[in-house]
């Protein structure tokens, strides 16, 4: 019986030590050959059907990868009831990333009734947050308050966890204020998924309450914590975690020092981003990545092309590397380079996914190469809208506009086209200018449902404006829902463009009753309108807000001032706007030189010439115009065609037409029509309406009328679609007394659908604008206007003046014809400025054509008998009229 006893006592002490020996060994296997052999001897002993050993084996094989060899081991002992070796297969299939599997394996145990403990749901609740099954989390969380664990610590972590992956933060937060005891990874868990979702915000509060309980936090907090410094450019909270990460040690942490590398590239501190990255003991691909794509955001596209060398001697750069560098060499336009890491990419076996060949596209495109964008589009398996819409971009880039429309059509074969797509689609009908087309976008729109999308619709607005449908443009705008920024200064801008000015500053004023505020394209949009109107009062309350808003540095909304101001009647606040600039560049210089040249201040704008090439900006095209123009306004012959020669000897500006116009104007407004005609002769390019135009002006000032007809017959042959010029023939035959060519001119014009614009002046008296048209009898003192021209025109004949009839182009008697003189608009404008403003005042008229010649000299007449000084804005340029003198010197 001892003997018994001592046996039975040794029997279970060898098995003890067996035990021990085995899950010492299972334990501390390092290699699959030594679990193989563990496993060996496990069956050997009869051991495989153990539930110690074999929930063991099945998570030693989950370790080292091996999912097939743990689900065998599973295999061999089921059927089980048995929780821990259930536990032991569900965890080992989600640590290889087997979660459907895992769940499935959940939902098998809970059909045979084997009841789940606290040890299985960390694991299934993990699966469900990875498969980002919301409905299966719900069922597993009901799952765990039924069973009563609701309040144990592991399986609250994974819940808190669970709803922040799903992005129910809500409900996240309703689990992490329920739990009875939390731990460093409860806050980690809750931290991480603010931060994971973009509640920035909330990261940093959250993190900031743990640390006001005592929580320390490790390496996953930081992590957290640092992208919500970085997307909230929180550089004070940034610096003092980078502290807190010294002084617990966790630099030599390789995801803590990654974080904290993208942290300083998001402040755009490159020297503080360079030194992390220097200083650490351990670097990955991650740290890498970071590094490039830093260098790329903040535009330095050489250092990051530089850093991708560095790394392919150390790491096998991923996909992401090799995008991040693509894009640079499509910024840098490096084809050569780029050509070089596609050829990597091929030779390395990475395997390009839809994001990588839509990039491809991008920079082949941008490196001129179309034809290596459409190779790679073409031999992509699968194409998303991005691949498509990047292919339609590179065609529009090109201006290759029959190639986008095939593209698109095959788009709308193979795929739904989206909102993108419309967007590209209604610029290439704008760039045509090509109604039709946008029209049949428009109604593509509507059937995919896109007519409710603000960006597609402000695409619309500007789309029918530039194909010079406004009324359609105004009906999209009308329809839509909402209006942001963008809505109001492209619909602002049709206005402009169609020349309803009143609309325009009806829609402005609208746009600030909604109280959406404007931005610099806003300011651009309304200056040319008080250009227009000449309304230096609303141009200055304008200027007001640029200050108010911060606008005033912008290069374009100085220059649009600049501009502003000269056509308002005011060359001093151009001047000054000018002056205060900092930055100058070709357009700032040519607006000065134009505002000049209005004025008939020639030398200036010839200083003003000189000095921007002092500076070392390039004249373009449009500063040519602006000078010969300039000269040609103040009679300065000779210097106005030495500019027009620096141009191409200079500057290697071939001369445009509306350059040859200029030296023409220039030369026949100076008397010189002999040698504007051999001028004419002597162009490479065929004259147009325009050149003859200036000549036929000239030559009808001067009062060379014979001369004139013939180039009135060379207007005539040009068919041009300017109804000005056909009115400017008309008038040399008026004159010359053909009435049967006046009628057969008047008669061509409205068969060939033009309208002659009504002349029409206008001026603004206490804040508000009066306009007056040719002819006009109905407006509000009239008779007091008559009768006070009538008590002007007595003063004037007693100084001498005699009417003009010659300006009367219409075939009636001499009286009618004074009485028509009497009824210019101009005239109208300013009689009624006399009697509304107080004596010894500036007066200020715009008018929308030129001033006739009798005009001119009646309104040198009322400067000197009214003792004003009258500043008067034709289709030309400002005329300042005082003491019976004008600025003018005649020359306009």
């Amino acid at each position: 019986m001892k003997t018994t006893t001592k046996f039975s006592t040794l029997h279970e002490a060898t098995n003890q030590f067996l035990f021990s020996s085995l899950s010492k060994s299972l334990s501390s296997a390092s290699t699959t050959k030594q679990l193989h052999r563990i496993h060996s001897i496990i069956i050997t002993l009869g051991l495989e059907k153990s539930s110690f050993f074999s929930g063991k084996l099945i998570s030693k094989y989950a370790q080292f990868k091996d999912p097939k060899s743990s689900f065998s081991v599973f295999h061999q002992v089921s059927p089980t009831a048995n929780v821990y070796q259930w536990n032991s297969v569900i965890r080992a299939l989600t640590h290889n990333g087997l979660f459907t599997k895992a769940l499935g394996f959940y939902g098998k145990m809970r059909k045979l009734d084997v009841l789940p403990d606290k040890c299985t749901f960390p694991s299934v609740i993990n699966s469900c947050a990875a498969l980002v099954d919301i409905e299966m989390g719900q069922v597993v969380h009901e799952n765990v308050l039924k069973m009563g664990l609701g309040s144990d610590l592991y399986i609250g972590n994974a819940l808190v966890d669970m709803y922040a992956r799903f992005g129910c933060m809500d409900e996240a937060l309703k689990m992490f204020d329920g739990m009875p005891e939390r731990d460093v990874v409860s806050w980690n868990s809750l931290i991480s998924g603010y931060s994971a979702n973009g509640y920035w915000v909330e990261a940093l509060e959250f993190y900031s309450m743990s640390r006001m309980e005592g929580v320390i936090p490790d390496s996953f907090t930081v992590s957290s914590v640092l992208p919500a410094c970085g997307g909230l450019v929180n550089v004070k909270e940034g610096e003092l975690l980078h502290c807190l990460v010294e002084k617990i040690g966790l630099h030599g942490d390789v995801v803590v020092s990654n974080g904290l590398l993208s942290m300083y590239f998001k402040f755009n501190r490159l020297v503080e981003a360079r030194r992390i990255f220097d200083e650490m003991v351990i670097r990955d691909t991650v740290s890498w990545n970071t590094l490039i794509c830093g260098y790329s955001q903040m535009e330095l596209f050489k250092e990051s092309i530089e850093w991708f060398m560095l790394m392919v001697n150390r790491f096998k750069p991923d996909l992401l590397t090799i995008t991040t560098v693509l894009r640079a060499c499509g910024h840098l336009r490096d084809l050569e380079f780029g050509k070089f890491v596609h050829e990597y990419m091929k030779k390395g076996g990475f395997q390009s996914d839809v994001t990588a060949d839509n990039i491809l596209i991008d920079m082949y495109a941008k490196c001129d190469d179309l034809l290596a964008s459409r190779e790679v589009f073409d031999r992509m398996m699968c194409k998303d809208c991005v691949s498509w819409n990047s292919m339609i971009n590179c065609y529009i880039q090109h201006l290759n506009y029959d190639e986008v429309l095939k593209l698109a059509m095959i788009m709308k074969v193979d795929m739904k086209v989206d909102s993108v797509t419309c967007v590209m689609l209604l610029s290439v009908s704008t760039q045509l200018a090509d109604k039709e087309l946008g029209k049949e976008i428009h109604c593509d729109i509507i059937k995919l449902g896109f007519d409710s999308d603000v960006i597609v619709n402000n695409s619309m607005v500007d789309m029918y404006a530039k194909c010079g449908l406004i009324n359609d443009s105004l009906k999209v705008f009308e329809n839509m829902k909402t209006h942001d920024r963008v809505t109001w200064n492209t619909i602002v801008a049709a206005c402009v463009q169609s020349g309803d000015f009143t609309l325009g500053l009806r829609m402005i004023n609208q746009m600030r009753t909604e109280g959406v505020m404007p931005d610099a394209a806003t300011v651009l949009g309304i200056l040319p309108m008080c250009s227009f109107f000449a309304s230096k009062r609303q141009g200055k309350e304008i200027h007001g807000c640029i200050f108010r808003f911060g606008f005033e540095t912008d290069v374009p909304t100085g220059n649009a001032l600049i501009e502003m101001y000269s056509k308002c009647g005011s060359l001093k606040n151009s001047i000054q706007v000018f002056d205060r600039m900092k930055v100058r560049d070709v357009v700032t210089w040519t607006a000065m030189i134009s505002a000049y040249g209005m004025y008939g201040e020639g030398g200036k704008a010839l200083r003003a010439f000189e000095d921007m090439k002092a500076t070392g900006v390039v004249p373009d095209h449009v500063t040519f115009v602006a000078i010969i123009y300039a000269c040609s306004h103040s009679g300065l012959v000779e210097e106005g065609l030495a500019c027009f020669d620096q141009m191409q000897k200079d500057y290697n500006l071939k001369p445009r037409i509306e350059h040859y116009a200029c030296v023409v104007d220039l030369l026949s407004r100076s008397g010189l029509i002999t040698k504007a005609e051999d001028f004419i002769n002597s162009m490479p390019l065929k004259p147009d309406a325009s050149i003859w135009g200036s000549l036929l002006s000239a030559c009808r000032s001067s009062g060379n009328i014979l001369v004139a007809e013939r180039f009135a017959e060379r207007i005539l042959e040009q068919k041009s679609n300017d109804t000005g010029y056909y009115v400017l023939a008309s008038n040399v035959y008026a004159i010359l007394g053909k009435w049967d060519q006046v009628r057969m001119i008047r008669k061509s014009i409205r068969a060939r659908g033009l309208k002659k614009d009504p002349g029409c002046s206008w001026i603004e008296i206490k804040r508000r604008l009066y306009v007056f048209g040719t002819g006009d009898k109905f407006f509000e003192q009239f008779e007091e206007v008559n009768k006070l021209l009538g008590i002007i025109s007595g003063l004037m004949a007693k100084e001498g003046y005699v009417a003009d009839l010659r300006y009367v182009l219409h075939d009636v008697e001499e009286d009618e014809k004074r009485d028509m003189l009497c009824g210019h608009s101009e005239r109208l404008a300013i009689a009624f400025g006399l009697l509304n403003t107080e004596p010894g005042t500036p007066l200020q008229i715009m008018k929308n054509l030129r001033v006739c010649g009798d005009c001119h000299t009646v309104t040198k007449y009322i400067s000197m008998i009214m003792q004003r000084e009258i500043l008067v804005r034709d289709a030309n340029r400002f005329h300042l009229f005082k003491d019976g003198t004008c600025s003018c010197g005649d020359h306009w």
